[in-house]
């Protein structure tokens, strides 16, 4: 039997320990009327829980896919509950890594750790899409290496350019949730 993936609790989850209004800036320099800090869910037992069974259901529609990961950190949490649930979804054979801001200077050097083998066919995941830059270097990496990226997957899309940014490299982009799903407008998207 399948955790079944509770959309409108992790809505609640997010709007009560991620989503800040105020004025803030963002890491682009850009100013913000609000911040989602999705570590404060992603980290927690009960946001692992409905993430990892939001992912697992996702992945519902990609059988071909042998591994998710993503940029660390925010890919980190979101990777170990979606395998931790994989089993009870019937995938016990899915596989996770993790991309490496930069690649190590010591050891093998690697930029990608986890099981990862060329060929093998991924989804990208990450806890927060503005634009997807996070997300898009993970695909490079993994890409580099010889992988096929089937898509990208988010917790939440703050609708500012993520799935353009997607399309222009042909790859789909799809979230547990919107900002708007918060009650919050979206910025307008970067040009």
């Amino acid at each position: 039997m399948s955790a079944s993936f509770d959309r409108n609790a992790l809505i609640s989850l997010l709007k009560r320990d991620s989503l800040r209004v105020g004025q803030f800036t963002l890491a682009s320099g850009r100013s913000s009327h609000y911040y989602v800090d999705g570590r404060r869910v992603t980290l927690s037992a009960e946001g692992a829980r409905l993430i990892g069974a939001g992912v697992m259901e996702l992945l519902k529609n990609y059988p071909d896919v042998q591994a998710v990961g993503g940029l660390t950190m925010g890919a980190d949490p979101i990777v170990g509950a979606t395998l931790a649930l994989a089993s009870s979804f019937g995938r016990s054979e899915l596989r996770g890594f993790l991309v490496r801001k930069e690649a190590k200077d010591h050891g093998t050097g690697k930029l990608v750790e986890g099981p990862l083998e060329p060929g093998m066919t991924v989804v990208v995941v990450d806890d927060v899409a503005t634009t997807g830059g996070s997300s898009l270097k993970a695909v490079e990496a993994v890409q580099a290496m010889g992988c096929k990226v089937a898509c990208v997957i988010a917790v939440l899309d703050r609708l500012e350019g993520a799935t353009a940014n997607f399309a222009k490299v042909n790859l789909p982009l799809h979230t547990l949730c919107t900002i708007k799903d918060l009650g919050v407008e979206p910025l307008a998207p970067t040009t």
